[in-house]
């Protein structure tokens, strides 16, 4: 037996034997690699006459192939027998029921302004909206809040930053969505009935306020719209949202600078056992403010105050979604997770119906 046939009994024997791609690769480097010994034989062809190179070149390279061959129907091999462990240890019965995967729900804030947003849409108001950032003039002046008003002031306000030579006027986070009326007024004139939801910046931040929260505002302007329209209005809407079969409503006066009369709304409730029972009992509590549109900001949204009247009011989303659903700090609302959400009964494809939960 030659040399060849020798080293060629070798490698054969090695690579049948490897059991693992690892040991396999350690064969091939050592027959095929840049320093193997078959590479290195391939090397020596150069010093060799052409009689010698022509007959051991053929020699080495008819090795060289098999040698090759023999590797990658080894690796081959390797691959199916671990293919085949694998699916016999992973296999997957087709025929079982699906996992259930768990779902998401509505955020409490949300859900309150759909179902806000559909009360109010069955009473034949529709959606307006606006911008965030407001200018000076749409959110305070228009609403008739005067310069010295203390809304005004930094300590209550986000102010834009803005260069001193900066031309513009000043402009702020919204502090409510009423710019959003005036700016209704003068896109679409009188009749109108509009209710505003959105986000609003205060700089307040205590278990019943935080300093981004979420409104909403209604107005509605007729030729003879009074206070009862707005009583009738707000006692529609609350025994809808509070699922009520009657509802009491009590309006307190107030002071508004963008309406007058101006009239604070509470609503009959009871506290039994530190829970919170809307709808019925011998206690109040303020859920929103409201009134008559002052005709200085009917005349800054376009409105003859001659001609046309109204009334308009706002809550709090987060309010009144606190005492639906029994939720004690407001805070939770965006510093919760899908626990704290399911504890409220927030749970996938759930509606919560009233609940008395709300601590004192």
């Amino acid at each position: 037996m030659s040399d060849l046939d020798t080293l060629r009994q070798s490698y054969l024997s090695r690579i049948s034997g490897a059991a693992d791609p690892d040991a396999l690769e350690q064969v091939r480097l050592a027959a095929l690699g840049k320093k193997g010994e078959i590479s290195g034989m391939m090397k020596e062809l150069g010093r060799m006459t052409p009689e010698e190179r022509q007959t051991t070149g053929a020699a080495l390279n008819r090795l060289r192939d098999e040698i090759d061959t023999a590797l990658r129907a080894r690796k081959q091999g390797l691959e199916d027998a671990a293919l085949d462990a694998r699916l016999k240890d992973e296999w997957l019965d087709v025929t079982l029921p699906g996992r259930p995967r768990p779902m998401g729900s509505i955020h409490p804030v949300s859900q309150v302004t759909e179902e806000v947003t559909a009360i109010f849409a069955d009473m034949g108001f529709s959606v307006a909206e606006g911008p965030q950032i407001e200018s000076d003039w749409f959110n305070f002046d228009a609403l008739n809040i005067p310069p010295e008003h203390p809304a005004r002031q930094e300590h209550d306000t986000f102010f834009m930053a803005r260069a001193s030579d900066d031309p513009r006027p000043p402009h702020v986070l919204r502090t409510h969505t009423s710019p959003v009326q005036i700016r209704a007024m003068q896109a679409s004139g009188a009749p109108i009935r509009v209710i505003c939801p959105g986000r609003v910046y205060r700089m307040d931040m205590d278990q019943t306020h935080t300093p981004m929260f979420h409104q909403v505002e209604g107005l509605a302007l007729g030729r003879d719209i009074s206070m009862a329209n707005l009583k009738w209005t707000l006692e529609e809407f609350c025994r809808a949202f509070f699922e009520l079969d009657e509802v009491e409503l009590r309006f307190r006066a107030s002071h508004f600078p963008f309406t007058e009369p101006s009239a604070e709304v509470d609503i009959r409730c009871s506290w039994e056992g530190g829970k919170l029972t809307i709808g019925k009992g011998d206690s109040w509590l303020e859920i929103l403010g409201s009134g008559m549109v002052h005709p200085k900001v009917l005349a800054a949204g376009g409105i003859d105050a001659s001609q046309w009247q109204g009334f308009a009011f706002g809550m709090g989303i987060d309010r009144i979604a606190m005492l639906k659903y029994g939720i004690p700090d407001l805070r939770a609302f965006f510093e919760s997770d899908l626990r704290w959400l399911r504890h409220y009964g927030f749970a996938a494809g759930d509606v919560p119906s009233v609940s008395g939960g709300l601590s004192r």
